[in-house]
């Protein structure tokens, strides 16, 4: 059973969200799991980590404080549960930095 839901976090992880292989840009804020052990470039680790505000404002106009972070010069980033895979490893949760910003149209 394990097997299979690693499988399935891969599969999802490579063609839901990455942005190289889904050959758009991913929505700011999307999260995806990578079956590596970091981020690619534009993603953050969902670690809870702060960041600037006037560096990430469009993040921030969709976080805001949820996660942290004093509101005037920092937010945080959303700390992820672990997912573990079988064997033990750890899969990397990550945040897309840079994006489309979300449309509710």
């Amino acid at each position: 059973m394990k097997k299979i839901l690693f499988a399935a976090a891969c599969v999802l992880s490579l063609a839901g969200s990455h942005p190289a292989l889904a050959g758009a840009q991913p929505f700011l804020g999307e999260a995806m799991t990578a079956a590596f052990s970091f981020c690619p470039k534009g993603w953050a680790a969902m670690n809870g980590q702060l960041l600037p505000i006037n560096q990430n404002q469009a993040l921030f106009s969709l976080l805001g404080t949820n996660y942290g972070g004093d509101g005037r010069v920092t937010f945080a980033l959303p700390t992820a549960k672990p997912i573990v895979t079988a064997t033990g490893v750890a899969l990397t949760q990550c945040i897309a930095l840079q994006g489309v910003f979300p449309s509710r149209d």
